[in-house]
């Protein structure tokens, strides 16, 4: 006579209760601890007058104004060097972008470069389709940023004055620029 066991199958319901309360517990954690290290995105405000370099500016125009921020340094250290600011055709000759006629220059709205009495740079757009018109005070402290402004129009001319009432009143809008963790993206703990 032969004997047959049955063995019942352990109950697969609460197998699958204990994973789901574990993948549940698991999920709360996970949203408490970015709930409470999460970054905050606090926007900075800017004024009606100021665009942000980052998302007001098409791409062509970023280039500009980065490059401007670059050249700034330079037309300082050449300032510096010589007692007086270097015009724009001798910015040209030295290669510096956006000063010098290239194709990027041109492909991105080939403007043409002055030195203003002032000291400023005007940089006139020749396609306001493509970009607009820049202006760009170096100031003669080393420590002070340029001011860079645009002008969104062919009928951009240079400013009686470099304050920001007679810049805004003639249409120019300062560029500002933020660096924030949300541009950075460093996390600082």
């Amino acid at each position: 006579m032969s004997r047959a066991q049955v063995v019942r199958p352990a109950g697969a319901g609460h197998e699958t209760l204990y994973v789901l309360l574990a993948a549940a517990l698991i999920v709360l954690l996970a949203a408490g601890v970015v709930a409470l290290r999460g970054e905050r995105q606090d926007e900075v405000s800017i004024a009606a007058h100021q665009l942000d370099a980052r998302r007001d500016l098409n791409g062509a125009e970023q280039g500009i104004h980065t490059d401007l921020w670059v050249a700034a340094d330079e037309i300082r250290a050449l300032r510096e060097e010589s007692g007086e600011a270097p015009d724009a055709q001798a910015l040209a000759e030295e290669g510096l972008p956006p000063f010098v006629a290239d194709a990027s220059s041109q492909s991105r709205g080939g403007h043409q470069w002055s030195r203003l009495e002032n000291g400023a740079y005007l940089g006139r757009t020749q396609d306001p389709q493509v970009a607009g018109s820049f202006l760009v005070i170096v100031p003669v402290a080393a420590d002070a940023q340029a001011d860079i402004w645009l002008r969104r129009d062919s009928a951009a001319m240079a400013p009686d004055a470099l304050d920001n009432d007679t810049l805004i009143a003639a249409g120019w809008q300062q560029i500002v620029t933020h660096y924030d963790a949300g541009v950075t993206r460093q996390h600082r703990h």
